[in-house]
């Protein structure tokens, strides 16, 4: 609070004593807080604060604390200030030695450039991505984003500096056949049990979009994505054999929705010539196929995204997917994996741990006896050499790079339709 004063009118302990009293006629107006300040400053001295007695020294703190409208704990620290240096001063302002900055504008630059290659996870999977760069690439860069937050980490995307360096669909029908079990499949922490959905690319001036099919395993959320121009058993059967065969490890289990595109015969006689148990989603079970159905908003939309694709780019499309998309997910994208606990009320709950966060394959080789589950002819020898190839953020920007080049050939389509 800022004050100018008329105080000439004030020359004595007694007139202020007159003017606490109400008697005194004195104007005064609140401008300034370096002029009050020296005001306070000019009233101590001038009225010899330091000699004067106790009963006068009372008088001027309330002197002081009614013009200008402090507290009296406050006018007791302007006093003892004027007491200790002679003046009275405003110490607020910048410290004179501040705490250091922990993240710095190269941390936030890396982190635009990370969640770009990456397209903008969740904290967690990011704090895991650069955990991993410092870590298991020795990216000397992320050093100190190897141990930020979740808080902190999204605080740095809020930064200014961080935002200046970042910028129809069908529906398959459900059918009544008596193919498939209806019910939820039992893994029991073994990996082979896929999850299976598709998403559909939508038509567009009457040309046909592709479909997209994408399988998750179960337990440890390794995944396939491929493309089938039509949804028809002579399109769909050889790709579906095909990704399954993608997997390192041998397929058990094949759990879809009651569309009509896998609860057909055909599917059926494949998986039964695999010896794959067949299951399907219940009625009025939502949850039953959740985890394909929020992989593919997760990675299949993150990364094709909603638009027309035509059908006559399929092949162009798997070779993305075989090639880029599926080791990107399965070699070097962190996934949550839950841990089961049970309650004081003995349901069980799943906790989702950052210390349980991996990728995909580090899940596979975690689980006990893991290379009984692999396929013959298959090693974890042959699987590290992969996954060591390249660092998570290189194989981002290769990931990046081909799809550029998946999206000029598409619009370079679309641009020929019209």
């Amino acid at each position: 609070m800022i004050v100018t004063l008329q105080t000439h009118a004030l020359q004595t302990l007694e007139q202020v004593r007159a003017f606490m009293a109400g008697a005194g006629p004195v104007s005064f107006t609140l401008t300034d807080r370096d002029l009050a300040h020296a005001w306070m400053g000019d009233t101590l001295k001038r009225f010899g604060y330091a000699r004067a007695s106790r009963a006068d020294r009372g008088l001027l703190r309330r002197y002081l604390a009614k013009v200008t409208g402090r507290s009296r704990a406050q006018v007791a620290r302007r006093i003892a200030q004027f007491l200790e240096e002679g003046q009275i001063r405003d110490k607020r302002g910048a410290p004179a030695a501040p705490f250091a900055r922990r993240y710095t504008d190269a941390d936030i630059r890396l982190l635009a450039e990370t969640d770009a290659l990456h397209g903008t996870l969740s904290g967690s999977i990011t704090r895991k991505l650069c955990q991993r760069a410092f870590e298991m690439f020795g990216d000397a860069r992320f050093e100190r984003l190897a141990l930020i937050s979740n808080g902190h980490l999204y605080n740095l995307r809020a930064h200014k500096r961080y935002r200046a360096v970042r910028g129809s669909i069908d529906k398959t029908r459900p059918v009544r056949l008596n193919i498939g079990e209806r019910r939820r499949p039992f893994a029991d922490m073994r990996p082979g049990y896929l999850r299976v959905d598709s998403v559909h690319q939508g038509d567009q001036d009457g040309m046909k979009g592709v479909y997209l099919v994408n399988a998750v395993d179960e337990v440890t959320q390794c995944q396939c994505v491929c493309a089938v121009e039509r949804i028809s058993e002579a399109y769909l059967l050889p790709v579906l054999d095909a990704m399954m065969a993608a997997f390192p490890f041998v397929i058990r289990g094949f759990h879809s929705d009651n569309g009509s595109e896998y609860i057909n015969r055909q599917v059926a006689q494949l998986l039964e010539k695999l010896r794959i148990e067949q299951t399907k989603s219940r009625s009025r079970h939502s949850n039953d196929n959740a985890l394909a159905e929020s992989k593919n908003a997760a990675t299949v939309r993150k990364h094709l995204g909603y638009s027309h694709i035509p059908q006559h780019l399929a092949r162009e499309v798997n070779a993305f997917t075989a090639g880029v998309l599926s080791p990107y997910l399965n070699f070097h994208r962190p996934c949550h994996f839950p841990t089961e606990v049970v309650d004081e009320r003995g349901k069980i709950r799943k906790r989702y741990r950052y210390a349980d966060m991996m990728t995909p394959y580090e899940k596979l080789k975690s689980l006990s006896n893991a290379e009984s589950f692999l396929k013959p002819g298959v090693s974890f020898d042959r699987l590290d050499e992969i996954a060591r190839r390249c660092s998570d953020n290189e194989a981002a920007r290769r990931l990046n790079q081909a799809k550029a080049q998946l999206f000029q050939l598409i619009n370079k389509s679309r641009q020929r339709a019209a």
